[in-house]
C-alpha cells in the first residue's frame, strides 16, 4: 500500500521505517532508564534483540505494550474488561470515548479489543503537546499512534485539521484498521464528559460527499470509559486549586510527566470500557439538509448520551453525589462500609496535595467529589 507522503510527518512508523526508529530509542539514555525500570534485571541486549525481531507496529505492541499493561493491570486494578456485544470485530470502527488517563484509555482499549476478537488494535490520536522529547515521539509512533498538532495559528491549525481529518479516513478506509481519539482535547478533568462539536467538524474534512456521508464513512462508535478510581484525580483536584489562587497559572512538561506516570503506575480498582452502537444507523435518519452547525451539536449531544447510558457505575459514584449534596438520596446503591471506604480514600487524597501552602482542603475535597458524582449524574439523566 501507498501511504500519501503528506501523512508522514504524523503516521505511525512504516516496516521499513522501524529498524532506525529502534536505532535511535536503543541509543537514547532516557530510553534506557525507563526499560531498566520496566525490565529490572534483564539483559539490555536482550531486550534489543526482542524489539528488533519486531517487524511491524502491530508486533511490537504484541511483543512489549500487550505483557506490560497486562501485568500492570493485574497488580494495580481488580480487572479489566470490555463489552463489544454491540460491534462486529471483522469490521473497523473509529472510537471516540470520555478521556480519563492520558496514557491507559487507549493503550487499555488495545489490549481489550485484541482480546475482544478483533484482528488488530487501534491507532491512536495523541496531543503534540506531550510529545516534546524526540524519544517519546518515536516510541508513540512506533506504538501505533498519530500526531494532533496543536498550538498552531488559525490559518495552520485549517490545514493541519483537514490532513488529520484525510488521515483518519485513510486510516479506516484503505488501512482497514481502528482509531482511537477523545471525544476532545484533554481530559475531562471534573469528569463531565461532553463531545466538542469542533471534533466532528474536523472529521468531516475529510472523505467524500456530505457531511452526513463524511462522517459515516467512519464508522465512529462512541465508547464509554469506567474506572473506579482515577489515580490521578489530586493532581487534577491541585490543577483546579492553583487555577482558582494563582493568577496566570499554567501546566508545565513535568505536570503532564507527573500525570502520566501516576495515572500509569497508581491503583484503579474495577476498569470497565463499553462500546455503544456504530452511529452510522443514527446518522441516516438525519436530514441531509440540517445546517452543518446543527448537524455536529446533534451528533455531539448523541455521543454524549450514549457514552453516559453505558458507564459503568460504582458505589463510589453515587456515595460522591449523596456527599456532594448532603443527602442520602441513593443510598441502596451503596453500604455503610462502602460510604465509610470512599470517604477515608477522598481524605487520604486530599492529603496528597502536599506542596501547595495553606491549601483550600475543602475546596479540594469539593473537587474529587465532583469528579466521582459527575458519571452518576450524567448517568441517570441518559436514561
Amino acid at each position: 500500500m501507498t501511504i500519501p507522503s503528506e501523512f508522514d510527518s504524523i503516521r505511525p512508523f512504516e516496516p521499513e521505517e522501524l529498524p532506525e526508529a529502534y536505532d535511535r530509542l536503543l541509543a537514547n539514555p532516557q530510553f534506557k532508564a525507563v526499560l531498566e525500570f520496566l525490565y529490572p534485571g534483564m539483559p539490555f541486549e536482550a531486550i534489543a534483540r526482542k524489539m528488533r525481531s519486531c517487524s511491524t507496529c502491530l508486533e511490537f505492541q504484541l511483543a512489549f505494550s500487550y505483557g506490560f499493561l497486562k501485568n500492570l493491570m493485574a497488580k494495580e486494578s481488580q480487572g479489566m474488561d470490555i463489552d463489544v456485544s454491540a460491534l462486529d470485530t471483522e469490521k473497523r470502527y473509529t472510537f471516540v470515548s470520555n478521556h480519563r488517563d492520558i496514557v491507559l484509555d487507549s493503550a487499555l482499549l488495545d489490549v481489550l479489543v485484541y482480546d475482544a476478537g478483533f484482528k488488530t488494535t487501534c491507532e491512536i490520536a495523541i496531543g503534540d503537546n506531550l510529545l516534546s522529547l524526540p524519544w517519546v515521539k518515536d516510541l508513540v509512533r512506533i506504538n501505533k499512534s498519530f500526531i494532533v498538532e496543536r498550538s498552531l495559528s488559525p490559518r495552520q491549525t485549517l490545514w493541519s485539521s483537514k490532513r488529520l481529518a484525510d488521515y483518519m479516513h485513510f486510516v479506516v478506509s484503505k488501512k482497514n484498521d481502528n482509531i482511537w481519539i477523545a471525544q476532545r482535547e484533554g481530559r475531562a478533568k471534573d469528569s463531565n464528559d461532553r463531545t466538542q462539536p469542533a471534533l466532528l467538524k474536523m472529521m468531516a474534512m475529510g472523505g467524500e460527499g456530505s457531511a452526513i456521508e463524511r462522517l459515516k464513512q467512519l464508522h465512529i462508535a462512541p465508547l464509554a470509559i469506567s474506572y473506579e478510581y482515577d489515580p490521578c484525580d489530586y493532581l487534577k483536584a491541585r490543577e483546579f486549586l492553583l487555577r482558582r489562587d494563582v493568577e496566570g497559572w499554567k501546566k508545565n512538561a513535568q505536570d503532564d510527566v507527573d500525570s502520566m506516570r501516576t495515572g500509569i503506575m497508581g491503583y484503579k480498582g474495577r476498569v470497565h470500557y463499553h462500546c455503544a452502537p456504530c452511529i452510522d444507523g443514527y446518522l441516516d435518519n438525519l436530514s441531509p439538509d440540517m445546517p452543518q452547525k446543527d448537524l455536529f451539536d446533534r451528533v455531539a449531544a448523541h455521543l454524549d448520551k450514549q457514552i453516559h447510558r453505558h458507564y459503568q457505575l460504582y458505589p463510589n459514584n453515587y456515595v460522591a453525589l449523596d456527599m456532594l449534596n448532603g443527602t442520602d438520596a441513593f443510598k441502596e446503591k451503596y453500604s455503610e462500609e462502602d460510604k465509610q471506604r470512599f470517604a477515608q480514600y477522598v481524605e487520604g487524597q486530599v492529603a496528597k496535595v502536599a506542596d501547595v501552602p495553606n491549601k483550600d482542603e475543602d475546596f479540594l475535597r469539593e473537587s474529587l467529589l465532583t469528579m466521582y458524582a459527575y458519571p452518576a449524574m450524567n448517568h441517570i439523566l441518559a436514561q
